[in-house]
């Protein structure tokens, strides 16, 4: 893989009252969530990581502008300070996901930037699509703050469990230097940072990582903005070999790690014209096997998991109008051979490709919609998909209550993250969900 490196960090002064000063993602937060941060302690880290709402969008350059004065007011002050020896940090996630207990483990160091893709002895290898707005919000802010406030999620092999053996030991040494929660109740993530700072355990943890593919999990915005903005660099001079933005912050988990939890992102569909649940069997029947469901939503999941046993594809089907539920299975075996054939077989196998190739493409927009685009929205759990169907939440690109027809997936599974990556292939928007996220502003990484 590209090596790695421990860094100076930057980071709050006061680990005992750090907990009112993280925050999630700033792709997460609304602009009421930011108020609510800053309202609880004005320190708080958003009012650097995300200086303007709603967040994805390239915002007036004031707001970065202000970003970077407030950053360096708090370095000046004491709020922040910049470590004066390079470190990694061991930093373990607890939390409760789908019923279970996880400890996510993993390494925050830096990572030598280099492009996309396959390279020998180890590339950086995303898995989804990226769109300009967010590229350039994230861009406009590290251009200003020289900094990279937030942590990439980066996966990698580890396929004997050196790294993953090493971090936990870490963890079992000592107590954390730093132990803080994020969230509440049921979403309650508690994040604790072991600091590391000598040579021959950072060299170990180099080592353990030496030759690996890196695959960006979440964060693939960031990625890029931190290869943009070391092309800006570069285009206003020499960029030393050594320069701290030929270095990208990740948080490096392994793929053995028995804490790391992917959860599924259903589809809920309208807007189409139409559309009923009877109009979709029927217009599907030719490309889908369709078995109704008894019991409703709450045993859709189940009855997938038991026909996943056989087929490689199974999805599950909701109507919201009359509540009736169903699983179906494409009929022909390789259903977007035909239609996707450039497309590697790993990627032809997602349930989320037959998703969009297939019932969105084929079935639900040319057949019930007059061709013209369908509804989305992207809810994680079966709460949330009924939710979306009382008008609680708010579908892309609709208003409250446009929902018509769920389409329950299942997770991703890790195996195809790493099949589709390596095959150089972009997976549909949407594909995977890590919980939980990486907390922001545990530590950042100064890039001038």
């Amino acid at each position: 893989m590209p090596q790695v490196f421990p860094f100076t960090a930057i980071q709050y002064t006061d680990f005992t009252a750090i907990g009112t000063k993280i925050a999630p993602p700033y792709d997460v937060l609304s602009a009421k969530d930011k108020q609510a941060l800053l309202h609880r302690d004005a320190r708080n880290i958003v009012a650097i990581d995300l200086p303007h709402v709603p967040p994805k969008q390239l915002g007036p350059i004031e707001a970065y502008q202000d970003a970077a004065t407030t950053l360096q007011l708090w370095l000046s002050d004491g709020t922040l300070a910049r470590r004066g020896k390079p470190v990694m940090f061991a930093y373990r996630q607890s939390f409760d996901f789908l019923g279970q207990h996880y400890q996510r483990c993993g390494m925050c160091c830096t990572v030598e930037t280099v492009p996309f893709g396959p390279r020998t002895g180890g590339g950086i290898l995303p898995h989804e699509q990226t769109f300009s707005g967010p590229k350039e919000d994230r861009f406009a802010l590290m251009r200003e703050t020289q900094t990279q406030m937030s942590p990439i999620f980066g996966l990698h092999p580890d396929d004997d469990g050196a790294a993953t053996k090493l971090v936990r030991s870490v963890m079992d040494s000592r107590d954390p230097d730093i132990s803080t929660t994020l969230g509440e109740g049921p979403k309650l993530v508690t994040e604790e940072v072991w600091i590391i700072d000598d040579d021959e355990t950072m060299k170990a943890y180099e080592d353990a990582l030496d030759g690996e593919d890196v695959f960006i999990a979440d964060g693939h915005h960031r990625y890029n903005t931190a290869l943009n903005y070391l092309e800006y660099l570069k285009q206003a001079g020499d960029v030393a070999e050594d320069h701290p933005a030929r270095r990208t912050m990740m948080v490096m988990v392994s793929m053995s790690d028995p804490g790391l939890a992917i959860g599924p992102t259903h589809r809920v569909l309208g807007g189409m014209a139409h559309y009923t649940f009877d109009a979709f069997c029927d217009t599907a029947k030719d490309l889908l096997s369709i078995e109704t469901v008894s019991g409703g939503i709450d045993s859709i999941e189940a009855a997938m998991h038991s026909k996943g046993e056989t087929h490689v594809n199974v999805l599950g089907l909701y109507d919201f109008a009359t509540q009736r539920a169903a699983i179906c299975t494409p009929r022909d075996p390789d259903p977007l051979q035909a239609t996707c054939a450039n497309r590697h077989e790993s990627w032809r196998q997602l349930d989320v490709a037959l998703v969009q190739h297939l019932i969105v493409e084929q079935i639900c927009a040319p057949k019930l919609n007059d061709g013209n685009d369908v509804k989305w929205a992207f809810p994680h759990s079966i709460p949330e998909v009924l939710e979306i169907g009382e008008g609680s939440e708010t579908g892309a690109g609709g208003g409250a209550g446009f929902a018509q027809l769920a389409v329950i997936v299942r997770p991703t599974p890790l195996q195809s993250v790493r099949d589709v990556s390596k095959a150089n292939e972009l997976m549909p928007q949407k594909s995977t969900f890590f919980y939980p996220k990486l907390a922001t502003g545990l530590f950042m990484n100064p890039l001038a």
